[in-house]
């Protein structure tokens, strides 16, 4: 599944807009149409794993300007997140609080507005 992130403004405390996809394939074509600002994609979806969704995102000419974040099963499975283009990757169980610091990081927040 993939998960993406879509703001119309940088402040915290603005509207935040989650699109779901029930797939890679469909997280694809939903973060080409609507330019998330992030991506959350887990490491095992059915059709296109977060690694193809990452790696065919970030390797477009011209390349997705969101950020990746891809949720791993195995730490063993870092190297294929970082070859993939995913900004950022947690390995499971992933701490909420992590997760949400680095997603406030991308949209532009800084840690004191998102308290």
């Amino acid at each position: 599944m993939a998960l993406t992130v879509r703001t119309s403004s940088r402040a915290m405390g603005d509207p935040v807009e989650f699109l779901e996809a029930s797939d890679g394939l469909e997280g694809i074509a939903k973060a080409w149409r609507f330019q998330p600002d992030v991506v959350i994609a887990d490491e095992i979806t059915s059709r296109c794993g977060a690694f193809a969704l990452a790696r065919d995102l970030k390797g477009a000419a011209p390349p997705f300007s969101g950020r990746i974040v891809i949720l791993l099963d195995r730490k063993q499975d870092v190297w294929l997140a970082a070859w993939s283009g995913a900004d950022a990757w947690f390995v499971k169980p992933v701490n909420p609080f992590e997760l949400s610091e680095t997603v406030v990081g991308f949209l532009g927040a800084t840690r004191e507005e998102a308290v």
